[in-house]
């Protein structure tokens, strides 16, 4: 059976796979996967990921989980705020802060995806995709 929600499988892949301390998860890749992962890495919730075969129908990714020193979660939580049934945009400067900046919204704009920090600061709205912490 197909997958309705891509990134809600992805993030749900990404919880499961941290609950149980998994060192990496795979999953389909796609761009919009590949930037979602990109952006993960840059903010410092995962330590790198890979993909293969881009392009084809096998495609895949492969996410490097990130843990503390002691075995702690880095990503405390995902939550996918806009989904295909109810759409969520918000202008520049109302793009929530996630626990008081600790975490990370994310923001899918005209110049692509991006935190809700970059988008404040490139005063551009979008739809908001998800919310780390």
């Amino acid at each position: 059976m197909p997958v309705t929600d891509p990134i809600a499988d992805m993030f749900a892949r990404i919880r499961n796979a941290v609950r149980v301390q998994a060192p990496v998860v795979e999953m389909p890749a796609s761009k919009l996967k590949v930037s979602l992962a990109e952006l993960l890495r840059n903010e410092g919730f995962i330590s790198s990921f890979e993909t293969k075969a881009l392009g084809t129908p096998e495609q895949k990714m492969r996410i490097v989980l990130k843990y503390g020193s002691r075995g702690e979660k880095v990503i405390q939580g995902l939550k996918r705020v806009s989904r295909p049934g109810l759409k969520v945009y918000r202008p520049a400067k109302k793009i929530p802060r996630v626990f008081g900046g600790l975490g990370v919204a994310i923001v899918s704009t005209s110049q692509g995806l991006m935190t809700d920090r970059q988008a404040r600061k490139s005063n551009t709205g979008g739809e908001v995709v998800a919310f780390v912490w």
